[in-house]
């Protein structure tokens, strides 16, 4: 009677402990992790917009003020990259008036993202003839 107990036991123990090891891997893949990420994320970004908004109204800036670095330039397009080891490769606008940029980091600089538009503009005029 004692041994069918320790068997009883050591299942029960051991089912606890595979579960929990098991716990994850079954969230995530029934989206339960993805949901909790999910929240974390919409509150991560909430807390974020509400300091960037109490930062800016304390900023006394009469140009642009980049969203993600709190910069106060003279147009979007002179906002610095987020991160010191970031290039920023400028992207000149179909009508001259101003560029997009990208910011990029490898060993490629600027030269994978030239590459990427050329190929985009050469698909866009073949797409549109």
């Amino acid at each position: 009677m004692q041994r069918f107990f320790m068997v009883q036991m050591l299942l029960l123990v051991g089912l606890q402990v595979v579960a929990a090891q098991f716990n994850g891997f079954f969230e995530n893949m029934f989206g339960g992790h993805h949901q909790h990420q999910q929240q974390q994320q919409q509150q991560q970004q909430r807390s974020g917009a509400s300091q960037w908004a109490a930062y800016s109204d304390g900023v006394a800036c009469s140009q642009y003020m980049c969203p993600e670095t709190l910069d106060c330039v003279p147009r979007p397009s002179d906002c610095p990259c987020p991160n010191a080891e970031d290039i920023k490769c400028n992207i000149p606008d179909a009508d001259g008036e101003g560029s997009t940029f990208v910011c990029t980091r490898g060993p490629n600089d600027c030269r994978e993202v030239e590459r990427l538009m050329r190929k985009e503009s050469s698909f866009l005029d073949t797409s549109l003839s």
